[in-house]
């Protein structure tokens, strides 16, 4: 019997980049390819969505994959399962459900998100998520190591325990959902350290106050970073009257503000 031989992909993160899908139109017009959200929910949106696209040893976009990974952002998978098969599995680890009644879309082939996601999951966890991926690997890392400029390459190996078969809508651990809001997070540090000039180290520390303030709500977080910049030295309180966190926040700020009723 011969063994099935191994063929190595890229899942091309388009989303995330709209301009690799310009690049790959442009300088790969005619490598075969396919649309990861064709047949699924997203059906609509295929040709806006990740492409799948097989890699040869001698492949000048395998070349390109690993002297510009910025401009080829994704996934990079070593797997000896046919086409349709890969395509099935990926396809179903699409849809994600949460808690008792929340179902959302799991962007894993996002180089940022695949660092979070992947680094929540334990061997069993990784046996069933890789499914007839013999191989991952992607140029990426947290948010917190794109502020400090440590990006780097990633890799999985599938440890093949025997698992059960990921199914569409498959649940997430705890682990996997904090490490994902812990994505959503840093993430918008990351922003707003981009746009207000200030180290990521200071305005995540500022995200952890709020969220032990009770300050959830995005625009009351937001709220809190803004007067956080503003009294850096001053010190959060406990108890704050208000029903709401914005009631909370405002009572905060007139304190601090020194307001007097």
């Amino acid at each position: 019997m011969i063994a099935a031989q191994s063929a190595q992909w890229l899942l091309l993160d388009v989303p995330g980049s709209p301009q690799a899908r310009w690049n790959l139109q442009q300088r790969f017009a005619d490598v075969p390819r396919y649309a990861l959200f064709e047949n699924t929910d997203l059906h609509a949106l295929r040709d806006q969505g990740p492409q799948l696209i097989e890699l040869s040893a001698q492949s000048p976009l395998m070349q390109c994959c690993h002297d510009e990974p910025a401009d080829w952002p994704g996934l990079l998978l070593v797997s000896a399962a046919s086409p349709e098969q890969l395509l099935g599995h990926l396809r179903r680890m699409l849809t994600v459900t949460f808690g008792l009644h929340y179902k959302g879309l799991l962007s894993y082939y996002n180089p940022f998100i695949a660092s979070y996601f992947f680094d929540a999951s334990d061997a069993h966890e990784l046996s069933r998520w890789l499914g007839p991926i013999d191989k991952l690997y992607w140029y990426g890392g947290t948010w917190a190591d794109r502020a400090i400029g440590s990006l780097g390459w990633l890799h999985l190996i599938n440890p093949r325990l025997a698992v059960s078969e990921l199914v569409i809508d498959d649940s997430l651990s705890v682990l996997q959902q904090s490490k994902l809001q812990a994505c959503l997070l840093e993430r918008h540090a990351w922003h707003w350290s981009r746009s207000t000039g200030h180290d990521f180290g200071t305005i995540w520390s500022f995200v952890q106050e709020g969220l032990e303030q009770g300050f959830s709500e995005r625009p009351v977080l937001d709220g809190w970073i803004r007067l956080r910049l503003q009294y850096p030295s001053a010190t959060p309180e406990a108890h704050l009257p208000g029903r709401t966190q914005q009631e909370r926040l405002d009572s905060l700020r007139n304190r601090w503000q020194g307001y007097r009723p």
